[in-house]
């Protein structure tokens, strides 16, 4: 009952409209809400966004693969000195990722111990592959990202509602949209993610079903495009395998790949500056 009392609040907050602090034009994340959140780091601080699946496992965005060290949780704010760092130990990306416009950004990483869940602390469960969405389903987005696209990343974790979009539409606004992708957000709309918020959950009927991967251009106004996600339901059992076989699956083994940012066709990763 009290974890349904904290979603309640936190969706009522979300519906009420204030213009504070935002992802774009979000909110800050209610208290004791969204534990599941990971703050994705290299040695210079935040680089993405993550979410815990398991103790020991943490979902983000293959592009985020940038001199990654840490990760940081239990905390809205990541500065916070009450906040768990724990070390990635390993991480494991599809063989066939090469930039987010073509599709397959996602990434596991392995932590080096088991994340003390708990109050601050929990897992978040993914969508299953036969879940549905419905267009103009609303749900939410969360992220340490900036909240402008001149910005700079913040320190407390911000949370935004977006609606889903229907995939004709979103095609009609993309070229080549890549398979295994949901749209949210970021059109006919003021509200979305922005740079820094990359792999960070699409989060539906309390279940992880994406994962933040790119918009257009850097630009985090909207004027056009939509956001764009990876749908996690398309990589199920490539994630369960990996829970299940502690490895990277085809005889990868782990891999830890620094791949370059992506450049032209107007699709940019949200990692980058």
């Amino acid at each position: 009952m009290q974890d349904l009392g904290r979603l309640l609040l936190f969706l009522a907050l979300i519906c009420a409209g204030s213009h504070g602090n935002r992802i774009i034009n979000g909110k800050r994340a209610p208290e004791g809400s969204m534990q599941f959140m990971v703050s994705v780091q290299s040695e210079n601080g935040h680089v993405c966004g993550g979410f815990l699946i398991r103790e020991d496992f943490v979902v983000t965005a293959a592009h985020c693969d940038v001199n990654l060290t840490h990760v940081i949780l239990g905390e809205r704010n990541w500065k916070n000195s009450n906040a768990k760092k724990i070390k990635i130990i390993n991480q494991c990306k599809l063989s066939n990722y090469k930039d987010p416009g073509l599709g397959y950004d996602i990434m596991l990483l392995k932590l080096a111990r088991r994340a003390p869940i708990g109050d601050k602390i929990k897992t978040i469960p993914l969508a299953e592959r036969n879940m549905n969405l419905e267009d103009h389903q609303e749900c939410y987005v969360a992220g340490w990202g900036k909240t402008e696209s001149s910005g700079v990343p913040v320190a407390d974790l911000m949370v935004v509602s977006v609606s889903i979009i229907n995939q004709e539409v979103c095609r009609n606004n993309w070229i080549n949209l890549p398979a295994n992708v949901i749209c949210a957000g970021g059109y006919e709309t003021n509200k979305g993610f922005c740079q820094g918020d990359s792999g960070g959950p699409l989060v539906c009927n309390g279940k992880a079903v994406g994962l933040v991967s790119f918009n257009r251009n850097y630009n985090c106004k909207y004027p056009d495009a939509p956001n764009v996600y990876t749908d996690i339901r398309g990589y199920d059992d490539w994630i369960k395998q990996i829970l299940m076989e502690g490895t990277c699956p085809n005889g990868q083994g782990w891999i830890r790949e620094i791949t370059p940012h992506l450049r032209g066709s107007g699709i940019r990763d949200l990692q980058s500056p």
